[in-house]
């Protein structure tokens, strides 16, 4: 059996007029990744990535760090849910801009409200898929990866989809989903062990390559 490792994006540029692009930090971060894979002998049969810029930033500098680059397989499933959206859906209000920590707070309770709406089919986003679609291109880029269950298999997407595949895996109610996909951290790694037929979860929200003490600042959740 082999290992899907599902790894979440670097820091990207939150409260910027384009937060798709990583930050000097995220850089960072996906390199150091790389390099750690490359301290485990990894070599990935396959990679797959969503389409947006920073899974494309956050793939590079894996494969810089890993001394390894496969062209990767571009999965529109594997793209963010559009968060101003899910949030529009469920508050006509003006949209505290993240500025200070409890405009930061604020925005992540309206985010929570306008998931868990979104997948209960309470609410319908402007421009974004059914909640039932958005897994469903999730659970194919998970049979895609399944196609390659003998070998170590790389995913480089956004926390909506990885928690949304965790919770496909386990069952999970959709608050329970929401819970998992705002506390996943950039960089980090949840690992499935693979079969033709299933995925089973082995980690969640792992960040190996930054444990160490001088590294604390590294650590970072948008």
């Amino acid at each position: 059996m082999g290992t899907l490792y599902l790894v979440r994006h670097g820091q990207a540029s939150f409260g910027s007029h384009d937060y798709d692009r990583l930050s000097e930090l995220g850089h960072r971060q996906c390199r150091a990744l790389g390099e750690h894979f490359r301290s485990m002998n990894l070599r990935f049969g396959a990679v797959l990535t969503g389409s947006l810029r920073r899974h494309r930033e956050t793939y590079e500098g894996i494969a810089q760090g890993l001394g390894q680059r496969l062209e990767p397989e571009i999965w529109r499933g594997l793209d963010e849910y559009d968060p101003e959206a899910v949030v529009r859906a469920v508050y006509s209000g003006e949209l505290p801009k993240p500025d200070s920590p409890e405009a930061v707070r604020q925005h992540f309770r309206l985010l929570r409200d306008g998931l868990v709406a979104w997948m209960q089919t309470r609410s319908e986003p402007a421009g974004m898929p059914t909640f039932h679609d958005f897994a469903a291109g999730v659970g194919a880029a998970l049979a895609r990866a399944r196609e390659r269950a003998d070998e170590d298999v790389l995913i480089v997407s956004s926390g909506g989809p990885i928690s949304t595949a965790v919770g496909l895996v386990l069952g999970l109610a959709p608050e329970a989903v929401v819970d998992l996909n705002l506390r996943i951290r950039n960089s980090a790694v949840t690992e499935f062990i693979a079969n033709p037929k299933r995925h089973s979860l082995l980690s969640f929200n792992s960040l190996p390559h930054l444990h160490k003490p001088e590294l604390a600042d590294w650590v970072t959740y948008a």
